[in-house]
């Protein structure tokens, strides 16, 4: 059975294992997540589980959204994610909780990357910096020369240059869960995991197993 849980980023530690290696993780906030909708192939053409993570204020939901908690009889949730779970093994109004998943499992972890605004080259692709001595000046950190010589005359569509970073979809694949906590619904997960702190990220079984 595939499993999924939405999210929140708490922050980074490290733990110790039983041979006292150090291990750094992310402290994840996974669910409780309540089943919303159930998405039929009669009805919608295709089989999914919506899942809704976060209470949120009912002033704050407005009517169309409201009528589809109704529907479900369950409390406004602030984050709403569909996923290709097995229908049959859940019902609307049940609540999933971090204890799905189990230490050792092998997880993709899907969030929002950190916005950096407006980036040079360097900061944005990797580019190395030009040479400091003559001939270069004023910045040595601007991208060079570009073109195609006169033919033809122009820059090629998709040619990597300075713009926005961040703040895009990320997914980091196949990190190990190294401490379940049910009490209090948190994974430590292996490594580094999309987003700033408070994020809202996606946990799910890997897709390419290792």
């Amino acid at each position: 059975m595939q499993k999924a849980l939405i999210g929140k980023k708490i922050g980074m530690t490290q733990i110790f294992d039983e041979k006292g290696n150090v291990i750094p993780v992310t402290v994840v906030e996974a669910g409780p997540c309540t089943v919303v909708m159930k998405k039929t192939l009669e009805n919608d053409g295709y089989e999914a589980v919506q899942l809704g993570f976060g209470d949120v204020k009912v002033q704050r939901v407005n009517k169309p959204m409201m009528g589809h908690f109704k529907k479900a009889d369950v409390a406004p949730k602030k984050t709403l994610r569909e996923f290709k779970l097995d229908i049959a093994s859940v019902n609307v109004g049940d609540t999933i909780k971090a204890d799905v998943f189990a230490v050792g499992e092998k997880v993709d972890v899907i969030g929002t990357s950190k916005g950096k605004g407006t980036a040079g080259a360097i900061k944005r692709w990797n580019f190395s910096r030009l040479k400091e001595s003559h001939g270069t000046g004023p910045v040595a950190r601007h991208a060079g020369s570009l073109g195609a010589c006169s033919d033809p005359s122009r820059v090629y569509k998709g040619k990597k240059l300075a713009g926005h970073l961040g703040c895009e979809r990320v997914t980091i694949q196949n990190l190990d869960i190294v401490k379940v906590d049910a009490e209090n619904n948190l994974l430590a997960i292996k490594g580094a995991v999309p987003g700033p702190k408070g994020g809202i990220v996606v946990i799910r079984d890997t897709v390419k197993k290792a």
